[in-house]
């Protein structure tokens, strides 16, 4: 792809959580979490344009305007069908590479964006992701696509649960596209760093909000943590045990 390739991450939101409804206005050092989220995403060296990817149903209101106010765009769409609702916030950017991330995610890496990014520039991948095979924590989760695929994608997509989660045709499809992992080796060399599963640095539940607001305790309002800083900041604490009963939710 040519140097003026541009690329736009999507944050999908809503307010509807069933585990933890209004789970993105939650404060964390007086800012909403969806102010996090995109101010992380934001911060992307490859990122050209951050735009939230909301419903219209009148509750994500309040999200729109929290995610204005803290620079993003806003795109509103389908509550169900999640996939034309990504794609809607793409297209009004003339997305060439399309970056999903889920706005539960508020120490979501922008070195972990930029990787994946870069695996696109580098190569004929179609998908880049640390999803394939997981060697980050949970809540490091990252996509990325081109355009080109992901028109394809909606277009023969049709299962319900290919258009609530967004990506499963890729995978579950695989031998159509060219598919790049991304691995934590490739981002640290320290064995401390590198698959770190054991981990969950994401928003589900309650046990989930304290470990987050014990985290922030030791940054700034407009801190922006590395993934190193956080996972040492994890060990030395101790503070994995707050969530570590916290059952991750399935896909399908």
């Amino acid at each position: 792809m040519s140097e003026d390739t541009t690329v736009v991450a999507c944050i999908q939101a809503r307010m509807g959580s069933t585990r933890l409804p209004g789970k993105m206005m939650l404060q964390l050092r007086r800012r909403p979490v969806i102010s996090h989220v995109v101010s992380r995403v934001s911060s992307s060296r490859y990122v050209d344009t951050t735009v939230v990817a909301t419903s219209d149903k009148t509750q994500d209101d309040i999200l729109e305007y929290n995610a204005s106010q803290a620079g993003a765009d806003v795109f509103r769409g389908s509550e169900d069908d999640v996939l034309g609702r990504v794609k809607g916030a793409a297209e009004t950017q003339d997305a060439d590479i399309v970056v999903r991330i889920c706005a539960d995610c508020p120490l979501i890496s922008p070195a972990v964006i930029d990787q994946a990014v870069s695996a696109l520039l580098e190569s004929d991948a179609d998908y880049a992701s640390n999803t394939i095979d997981r060697t980050f924590p949970r809540g490091m989760d990252v996509e990325a696509f081109t355009m080109g695929s992901f028109e394809y994608v909606d277009k023969y997509a049709s299962e319900p649960h290919e258009r609530e989660h967004v990506t499963p045709y890729y995978y579950e499809n695989a031998e159509a596209f060219d598919l790049e992992q991304i691995d934590s080796a490739d981002l640290f060399d320290d064995e401390q760093y590198i698959n770190r599963t054991d981990l969950r640095l994401t928003l589900d539940e309650a046990d989930d909000y304290e470990l987050f607001k014990e985290l922030f305790k030791k940054y700034g309002n407009y801190d922006t943590p590395t993934l190193r800083g956080v996972i040492d900041h994890v060990d030395s604490d101790r503070l994995a045990d707050i969530n570590a009963e916290v059952t991750q939710k399935t896909v399908g």
